[in-house]
C-alpha cells in the first residue's frame, strides 16, 4: 500500500509541474499576439522588444515543459541516476535564449534612436501593457508556488523570468506614458535599452545557477548542515562519519557519506541504522537518493563516546 500512495504521490507531483509549464507556455503565447499587435499599430519599439522578449519566454516555457516531463522519467539501463539533469539543460538554454532577446532589443533600439519615428495610438499600447502585467504577475506567482512545491528547477528558472519580465514591462508602460504626455519620442528606444540591459542580468543569474548543477556543485550549506544533523543525532550509537559528498539534478538529490560504526555491531544493526539515517533525511529533504558505506571503527574507545561491548570490556 505505502508503495502505490507513493506512485500515486509521484504522479500527482509530474501532473502538476505539467500542467504549470503548460500554462507559462499558454500565458506566453497571448502576450506576444498582443504585444506584438500593438507595437506594430503604435510603432514603438519598447513593445516591440517586449514582444520579442515574450518570444523567448514561449521558447523557454517550451522547454520547460519539456525538460520536467524528461527529469521525471525513471531511471533506466543507460540512465542509471535518473533524467534530472535536463531542468539543468533546460535553465542553461534559457539563459542563452535570454541574452539574444536582449541583443535584438539594442539592436532594434539603437536603430530607432538614429532614424527616430512618432509614436501613434500610444493608449492602445499603455492598455495592452497593463493587461500583460496582470497576467504576468498572476502566471509567475503561480509557478514560483508549484516550483516550490515539487522542487523545480526549471519551473523556478521560468518563474523568475517572469518576475522579471513584469520589471520590464513596468519600465515600458511607464516608457509610454511619458512619451504620451510629453511628447519626447526618443524616451521609447532609451527605455528599451535599459531594458535589455536588465534582461542580460537575468541570463546571466539563471545560466550561473543552471550550469552549477551540470558540473555537480554540492548542496547548499543549509541542506548539508540537515544531514549533519540527522546523523548527530544518533552520536550514542554512531562512532563517526566522513567524506560527506553531495549534488542535485533537477529535484533529486544525491547524498553519499561513509558512516563509522563499532567494531562488534552485527551486520543487521548497522543496516537498520542506515535505514533509519536515510529515512530521517528524505523526510527533511525530499527527493534525496542516499548511499551509505559503513566503516569499523579503530577501537579507540578512550576518544569514543559510544557505549558498546567493547568500550565496557576497556
Amino acid at each position: 500500500m505505502s508503495r502505490k500512495r507513493g506512485d500515486f504521490k509521484k504522479r500527482a507531483i509530474v501532473a502538476t509541474k505539467v500542467n504549470a509549464a503548460t500554462l507559462s507556455v499558454g500565458s506566453n503565447s497571448f502576450l506576444i499576439l498582443i504585444k506584438l499587435f500593438a507595437g506594430i499599430i503604435t510603432g514603438s519599439v519598447s513593445l516591440i522588444a517586449e514582444a520579442v522578449h515574450s518570444l523567448m519566454d514561449l521558447a523557454a516555457a517550451g522547454i520547460a515543459l519539456v525538460s520536467v516531463r524528461i527529469s521525471d522519467k525513471p531511471s533506466d539501463k543507460q540512465h542509471p541516476y535518473g533524467h534530472g539533469k535536463a531542468e539543468n539543460v533546460s535553465g542553461v538554454i534559457e539563459g542563452g535564449l535570454i541574452f539574444v532577446a536582449a541583443g535584438i532589443i539594442v539592436y532594434e533600439a539603437i536603430k530607432r534612436l538614429i532614424t527616430g519615428r512618432t509614436l501613434e495610438l500610444l493608449e492602445v499600447g499603455i492598455a495592452i501593457m497593463a493587461v500583460s502585467i496582470v497576467v504576468n504577475v498572476l502566471v509567475s506567482r503561480y509557478l514560483l508556488k508549484v516550483a516550490k512545491a515539487t522542487d523545480s528547477l526549471a519551473l523556478e528558472v521560468d518563474a523568475r523570468h517572469l518576475t522579471t519580465d513584469v520589471m520590464t514591462m513596468v519600465g515600458v508602460l511607464v516608457g509610454l506614458i511619458l512619451v504620451r504626455f510629453t511628447g519626447l519620442n526618443w524616451i521609447d528606444p532609451v527605455v528599451a535599452i535599459l531594458v535589455a540591459l536588465f534582461i542580460m542580468r537575468t541570463a546571466y543569474e539563471l545560466t550561473r545557477k543552471s550550469f552549477g548543477g551540470l558540473i555537480d556543485v554540492k548542496l547548499p550549506a543549509a541542506e548539508e548542515s540537515v544531514i549533519r544533523s540527522c546523523i548527530m543525532e544518533h552520536d550514542y550509537q554512531v562512532v563517526a562519519f566522513h567524506a560527506l559528498r553531495t549534488r542535485k539534478a533537477g529535484s533529486y538529490r544525491y547524498i553519499d557519506l561513509h558512516l563509522v560504526m563499532p567494531k562488534n555491531e552485527s551486520v543487521e544493526e548497522a543496516h537498520r541504522m542506515c535505514d533509519h539515517l536515510e529515512r530521517d533525511i528524505r523526510n527533511r529533504l525530499p527527493r534525496a537518493h542516499i548511499t551509505i558505506h559503513v566503516e569499523p571503527c579503530a577501537t579507540e574507545c578512550d576518544r569514543c563516546s559510544v557505549s558498546c561491548t567493547l568500550r565496557d570490556r576497556g
